[in-house]
């Protein structure tokens, strides 16, 4: 199967919206593939949209496959020019564990170094993330705020795309720019 990763331009936007919903239901219930589906549009309509990192996999009949987000993200106001926030990433569940999001997020890394941004982070089960570079937030710094509730510390991770970014970037980790996360 040929794969193509693209910049979501418009003819993608509804089908990704589709794809990351139908996803997160399947693999996590009905109320969380609308509230994913919520998060990507309220990312698209505010200031911390990159449509350059709004990124979809599509197959050689030109559908999407495959979905990761990069978004501008900030510590207590700091941070905006230099953080990436991940969120989210989804692939169509027939075609998960082929490396869909593995090339995605490694190409979403690769477009986020050229465009200036030093560091990324994300929220997820490190299995599946620390095979992308993610390692824990909170020896970095960079610690969950009181209203995010984490099955585990080592589940809000981040990663260096520039070599010691992460010794200048610190805060808490705060969703309360998202209508729809809180």
């Amino acid at each position: 199967m040929n794969r193509i990763i693209k910049c979501a331009i418009p003819q993608y936007l509804n089908e990704s919206l589709d794809l990351v919903e139908r996803v997160f239901t399947e693999s996590e219930g009905e109320e969380s593939g609308k509230l994913v589906r919520s998060l990507v549009e309220e990312i698209r309509s505010k200031r911390f949209y990159l449509p350059e990192l709004d990124l979809v996999m599509v197959d050689e009949h030109n559908n999407v496959i495959g979905y990761a987000m990069f978004s501008k993200f900030h510590l207590e106001g700091k941070y905006e020019q230099q953080l990436l926030l991940l969120s989210p990433v989804a692939v169509k569940t027939e075609l998960q564990r082929q490396h869909i999001s593995k090339e995605l997020i490694e190409y979403g890394f690769e477009k986020a170094k050229e465009m200036g941004y030093e560091a990324v982070l994300v929220e997820g089960n490190p299995r599946n993330y620390n095979p992308r570079g993610f390692e824990t937030s909170y020896p970095h710094g960079i610690v969950a705020g009181p209203n995010i509730h984490l099955p585990a510390v080592e589940c809000l991770m981040v990663k260096e795309l520039v070599c010691g970014a992460l010794d200048n970037i610190k805060g808490i980790v705060d969703y309360s720019d998202y209508e729809c996360l809180t």
